[in-house]
């Protein structure tokens, strides 16, 4: 890491203290740069007109960055004073290295984030294999590479044998139909250990079994779940490169991701078909609701059906202003923890999750399964979540997050929405619309609601009017009440 003499001499807290001790010194003493240039001095009384050919006398005392000099201390009594500026140098190198560790450590949570985030929108494994790939490549240079899986029917009692199947690759030297034996050469090794491994020069490691087109160096990693090695990542590169400790870090913190989204989608792909949707159903839908459905006699539905519901939005006031305000990871920290605080009054009332999108959380109550007074549990929810984020305990989350509720209910479409590969449990209609546009209206910690749901609750809460708002679709406007609790 560079350290400039000269701008570590005019620290105005460095100077001062130089400047002193060149006082307080009975002989003459400068401060000299590589180059020679004065920096600092009490004046020499003997002339010298080329600094950097001084003689022996008088002696100079080197100021160095470990091995690399950066100047002198010219004098006598010079070497109180290099002593103190290669102390300084030290505290200097210390400082930017811990700079450089934390920008490193940033970076990586920054990735693990990014990763992290991208992985949970792929729903099968070819998908995650080459995203990783993708990703793995940008940030580590590489000719071509592959992620390999051990074979599930080869995963038993955790020993694996047998072959490895190429889910994803790139590259004209791994994209070839050679197979890749499972206990023989380098990757099997490292299967072996479930560790990963630089090999610089591939060529003369006696594990190494030849290819049809040449590897010259390697970066490898296990991909590791719970103990188990379920397959592994291999970055090559076609010319002599030097892979470093730095490379195999970046790789190992995306293997890790990797192996999680992988093991989880294997997971999902062998449940039986009940398991799995009782698992999807209950990311949101409160327990008791799950358990009412599959212990009902009668078949519940989750096709698209018309039905009359109640829809809650609440959405975070100036959420992206917050978010500039810390790191990304601390950020999702308290998200997660407000989701959580919401989602359990949400569940409490017998309500639905329907989906968060950023810091939004839109809710459903009445569907999939029958809730009685669904209008009145909707505010109650509303309530109970305003007064939990009044009283959270995360001092920040309780400073800084501030939400606006919108309520609305009438009929509209709710079921299974999407594709063959992705499907949605949703609602769609005029009354999703209009508790969207309250809730944007709402200010932190307000609830509104719209005449529907104040109509049949007027008795049981304190309102106030709002007045009236247009929403696109509607040709008449809505009126709207503010919950007074």
């Amino acid at each position: 890491m560079a350290i400039s003499l000269k701008r570590l001499v005019s620290k105005p807290e460095h100077s001062s203290l130089l400047t002193e001790m060149l006082q307080l010194v009975p002989q003459s003493v400068m401060i000299i740069d590589q180059e020679g240039k004065v920096l600092l001095e009490k004046k020499l009384a003997l002339e010298i007109e080329d600094l950097t050919k001084l003689p022996a006398f008088p002696p100079k005392f080197p100021i160095q960055a470990e091995s690399e000099i950066l100047g002198w201390v010219v004098g006598e009594a010079g070497g109180s004073i290099a002593t103190l500026l290669n102390y300084l140098v030290i505290r200097e190198l210390e400082r930017k290295s811990l700079i450089t560790d934390t920008l490193e450590k940033y970076k990586e949570i920054n990735l693990l984030y990014r990763v992290s985030s991208e992985l949970g929108s792929y729903l099968n494994i070819e998908a995650i294999a080459n995203f990783v790939l993708s990703e793995a490549s940008r940030l580590i240079k590489s000719t071509s590479g592959c992620l390999l899986l051990i074979e599930p029917q080869n995963l038993s009692n955790g020993s694996p044998s047998g072959k490895l199947k190429k889910i994803a690759a790139f590259g004209q030297e791994l994209t070839t139909d050679q197979p890749w034996e499972i206990d023989r050469g380098i990757t099997g090794d490292i299967i072996a250990q479930g560790n990963a491994e630089i090999i610089n020069n591939a060529l003369a490691d006696p594990r190494f079994i030849p290819r049809e087109y040449p590897l010259r160096a390697l970066i490898c990693t296990a991909l590791n779940v719970k103990g188990k090695v379920i397959g592994l990542i291999v970055l090559s590169h076609d010319s002599p490169i030097a892979y470093t400790a730095a490379d195999l870090k970046l790789l190992i913190a995306i293997s890790s991701q990797a192996a999680a989204a992988i093991d989880n989608t294997l997971l999902h792909e062998h449940k039986l078909q009940e398991e799995r949707i009782k698992t999807n159903l209950g990311r949101y839908v409160a327990s008791q609701v799950v358990d009412a459905i599959f212990a009902a006699e009668g078949d519940i539905s989750l096709a698209p059906v018309k039905k009359n519901v109640t829809i809650l939005f609440s959405d975070i006031r100036n959420f992206t202003t917050q978010c500039e305000l810390l790191a990304p990871e601390q950020i999702v920290e308290y998200l997660n923890g407000y989701f959580t605080a919401m989602v359990e009054e949400i569940f409490s009332y017998g309500g639905t999750v329907n989906k968060f999108v950023g810091d939004m959380i839109v809710a459903i109550f009445g569907a999939p399964s029958h809730l009685e007074n669904h209008e009145q549990k909707a505010i109650e929810t509303a309530i109970a979540m305003q007064q939990r984020l009044q009283h959270i305990s995360v001092d920040w989350i309780r400073e800084n997050f501030h939400t606006g509720i919108g309520i609305s209910s009438g009929e509209v479409v709710v079921g299974n929405v999407g594709s063959p590969q992705h499907m949605d449990y949703t609602a769609i209609g005029d009354e999703v619309n209009i508790a969207s546009r309250l809730q944007s209206l709402a200010k932190g910690g307000q609830i509104l609601v719209s005449r529907s749901i104040y109509e049949l609750n007027q008795d049981k809460f304190d309102f106030k009017s709002v007045g009236s708002l247009n929403v696109k679709g509607k040709h008449n406007a809505v009126e709207v009440f503010e919950v007074i609790y």
